[in-house]
């Protein structure tokens, strides 16, 4: 795991609560002064750092397309809504080092030219927006009129980033189809930059310590490090550093002994992809190579799925949920979605139809890049990666209404 000092959760222990300004820059320092914040977009683009929303896009390459376009009146969004159920690392790092996120919008603010800062944060993250709130009222003189916070409605469309302007906007978070990009016209009209926080927070260390710095973390070809939410069987769930490329095995010891045997692991949360723990308990937690593996960094989930818990079960929960979470506003969402959360429940209860294993297989292909946004890409990755992974089960289900433990399921009435 993580040794290198400073990281993104370095400081007083969570259980103390929110970092105080003064604790925050005894322990990191100034930032750069203002003049020198200009040549921030050419030190992250040297750094490699990708996005930590789920997209993985280049920081640097991000920050210098608003700027291009800001003619000093652009906005910056600070992406803390973190709609994803397995997901807690941005609700963390708000509550426990906002200052460092505030350093990361700032920064961001003063390099891509832009008179407003948005803080939009998930209002069912209590603790976060709390310490957030206070963060500012520490800062007031820095930021004056600048910044103001935004609560995001519960929901997993809310941190998609035409949803979070669409509602700093019109009150309403749901998904809008482009063009325009919000980099072109988003807050009020304005190119907008839609940056998650644990991307800010990051940009607020390389800002002080240097883009040869950042890349000192990493292992094999990844650099830099990221936060993971690791959940399942194991003692010590939860939040952690670690270095990109760390193995998904190395994640599990950190989190203590595994009280059970391990059947698969969800990589990516929601919008990512189940892997068999023996071939995922090797591989690296590096982005480039999991895209390259039809696996997903996304959002850092590690979600590690017990042997004795039915993968199609557990699919069918994700599927319903992915269905009920749609925004509504396109087919492949109102209908599409319906009818794959629908199939897959019906094989995981012992209900289904004689035609439902087929098409899902037909299902699963068709989904991709047919919605208003990529709500069904990411339930179709999901589902194609299940009957990839519970293949066997699936034709259990299918055939002979038996789970993988060889109980009988409900018959179909």
């Amino acid at each position: 795991m993580l040794q290198r000092k400073p990281g993104l959760l370095d400081g007083p222990p969570f259980a103390a609560g929110a970092e105080s300004p003064a604790a925050h820059q005894g322990r990191l320092g100034l930032l750069p002064a203002r003049r020198d914040r200009l040549g921030l977009v050419a030190t992250l683009e040297a750094s490699g750092l990708q996005g930590r929303g789920g997209a993985g896009f280049p920081v640097g390459r991000k920050w210098r397309t608003v700027a291009e376009r800001a003619r000093g009146n652009a906005v910056v969004l600070a992406n803390g809504a973190e709609g994803e159920p397995l997901s807690a690392k941005d609700r963390t790092l708000m509550a426990a080092r906002p200052h460092l996120v505030l350093d990361g919008a700032l920064l961001a603010a003063d390099a891509v030219g832009a008179d407003r800062i948005v803080l939009y944060v998930g209002e069912e993250h209590h603790t976060a927006v709390a310490a957030l709130e206070r963060a500012l009222g520490e800062r007031r003189r820095e930021f004056g009129r600048r910044a103001r916070l935004v609560r995001a409605p519960v929901g997993y469309v809310s941190g998609e980033e035409t949803a979070a302007v669409h509602y700093v906007n019109e009150a309403d978070a749901r998904p809008t189809s482009t063009p325009p990009r919000p980099f072109q016209r988003g807050v009020d009209g304005r190119a907008t930059l839609v940056q998650n926080v644990e991307s800010l927070a990051l940009t607020a260390l390389i800002a002080r310590f240097g883009d040869d710095w950042y890349r000192t973390a990493g292992r094999g070809s990844a650099a830099g490090s990221a936060l993971v939410t690791v959940s399942g069987p194991v003692p010590y769930p939860g939040v952690r550093e670690i270095e990109l490329g760390t193995p998904v095995g190395e994640v599990a010891a950190a989190a203590g002994h595994l009280r059970e045997p391990l059947e698969a692991v969800l990589l990516g949360g929601y919008f990512g992809a189940w892997a068999p723990i023996e071939e995922a308990w090797h591989a690296a937690l590096d982005p480039a190579a999991m895209r390259a593996a039809g696996l997903a960094f996304g959002c850092g989930v590690v979600g590690f799925l017990p042997g004795e818990v039915c993968g199609v079960a557990a699919t069918a929960r994700i599927l319903r949920y992915m269905a009920a979470a749609s925004s509504g506003q396109c087919g492949p969402c109102v209908f599409g979605l319906a009818a794959v959360a629908e199939a897959t429940t019906r094989l995981a209860t012992g209900a289904a139809l004689p035609d439902d294993l087929d098409r899902l297989n037909r299902w699963c292909g068709q989904l991709a890049g047919r919605g208003a946004c990529r709500h069904p890409d990411g339930a179709g990755g999901l589902l194609q990666s299940a009957l990839r992974v519970f293949g066997a089960e699936f034709a259990a289900h299918q055939w002979h209404r038996r789970c993988k433990h060889g109980h009988l399921l409900r018959k179909a009435a």
